[in-house]
């Protein structure tokens, strides 16, 4: 038999703190690290290996002549991006398996949703200073031994510093839009999810559209290039405390589901 819990639940008894509630939380989270830290490594490491190897066959395919050429277009690369979408993802599984579970044990909706941001900050932190690190590899190997740029791609600059703000503010952004997506679910579901998702791609194919009637493409490209890698990550911040705001506004009012 399904059972649906109170759309306010009587509140929690436990004479826990707060704080407390918020670590059990982020303990929650971190209980299988496969989700959290082993799946993105090896995703991450998949990622990696392929890309030494299409540097290699392009480096080996190519005249000597043409050697240059080619090492100057493995400067950029977007294989990295994958990465960041995967912790989207992670995100939304995270939520949508910890939820019920953290409120059958007495956590209020503003406490986990609290710990689950405290386990986003720390695995964007800790991944950023990973991603810098390997940055810090790939620069004293001249790009492994093929000239090729994975971890410090034209966009995330030349100083480690700036690189380690960047990639951490990106983190962020899929994190939190993940959690906003993720209680989407939460609150409504399959068919909110889907309405949502539809919503989402109308919108943006809408503002696609505008743009370019109005031919405003080269604004834009004049705009990220004023801005710099790390403005335009900075003024992402604005989109991330909106998803998180969002996440949080529709999580007060999710329901438990078996």
């Amino acid at each position: 038999m399904t059972t649906t819990a109170p759309a306010h639940p009587a509140p929690f008894r436990s004479p826990s703190t707060s704080g407390s509630r918020i670590g059990s939380v982020v303990r929650l989270h971190f209980a299988n690290p496969m989700t959290v830290v082993v799946i993105p490594a090896i995703v991450l490491g998949g990622i990696f290996l392929v890309n030494l190897a299409i540097w290699w066959i392009i480096l080996r395919s190519v005249p000597a002549e043409a050697q240059a050429d080619a090492r100057e277009g493995l400067q950029w690369s977007g294989a990295t991006f994958y990465l960041f979408v995967y912790m989207l993802i992670v995100a939304v599984q995270a939520m949508n398996a910890t939820f019920a579970f953290a409120q059958g044990f007495g956590a209020t909706r503003r406490d986990y949703y609290l710990g689950t941001s405290l386990v986003f900050v720390v695995l964007s932190l800790g991944w950023s200073v990973a991603f810098t690190v390997m940055g810090l590899l790939e620069t004293a190997t001249g790009g492994w031994g093929l000239g090729g740029r994975m971890f410090t791609a034209i966009y995330f600059t030349e100083n480690p510093l700036s690189r380690l703000l960047i990639v951490f503010l990106a983190f962020l952004f899929f994190f939190f839009i993940g959690a906003a997506i993720a209680t989407v679910f939460v609150r409504w579901r399959g068919t909110g999810l889907t309405l949502f998702l539809v919503g989402a791609a109308v919108v943006l194919v809408g503002i696609a559209a505008l743009v370019t009637l109005g031919d405003g493409w080269p604004a834009v490209g004049a705009w990220f290039a004023a801005a710099g890698p790390t403005g335009v990550a900075l003024w992402s911040l604005v989109i991330t405390l909106l998803a998180a705001v969002a996440g949080f506004l529709n999580l007060r009012r999710a329901t438990t589901r078996d």
